[in-house]
């Protein structure tokens, strides 16, 4: 298979969606925690050099929770990161660790991949995994409400496709 041509494969349906989304919400509530903890970290580090006002509390979890911008920053951070491996997989490979377990490919309606604009503008309309409860009221076309908002598909890779990619 010198060159695959994406835009052949048939669109991936809700449960094989789901069960992706299963994998991948475990993947970045793991990206989270990683994120998280180097966030505190930081926040901590900076609290050692004095940037960080204790005010009224003891200990500096009770800073983080009782101030908006601290938490902000935080949460902001931990965000980014969960956000930042979604967009790069997508873009760089068109799959995240779970699709590529379930073997599904997010692309362009031409067979292309995404760029990390478009992927920045899937995650809004995903709701969480939400957005592919529209794949159960679309059987004919298989698209979810992210697929729509970005003109994307998910399509299911055969297993040689998947196979040759991994050698």
């Amino acid at each position: 298979m010198n060159s695959i041509n994406y835009n052949d494969f048939p669109r991936a349906g809700f449960r094989r969606r789901m069960a992706c989304w299963m994998y991948d919400f475990l993947t970045a509530v793991a990206v989270y925690m990683v994120a998280g903890a180097i966030s505190f970290a930081l926040f901590s580090l900076f609290a050692n050099y004095g940037f960080v006002d204790f005010g009224e509390y003891e200990h500096l979890i009770d800073v983080q929770q009782n101030s908006l911008l601290y938490s902000s920053l935080v949460y902001g951070w931990n965000f980014f990161w969960v956000a930042f491996f979604f967009v790069w997989f997508w873009a760089r490979s068109g799959q995240t660790i779970g699709m590529k377990a379930w073997r599904l490919r997010v692309q362009n309606q031409d067979g292309s991949l995404i760029s990390k604009t478009t992927g920045i503008k899937r995650l809004l309309p995903t709701l969480m995994g939400l957005g592919n409860l529209a794949v159960i009221f679309d059987r004919k076309n298989k698209l979810s409400l992210q697929d729509r908002v970005t003109q994307t598909e998910v399509v299911l890779l055969p297993i040689e496709v998947s196979r040759a990619k991994n050698i």
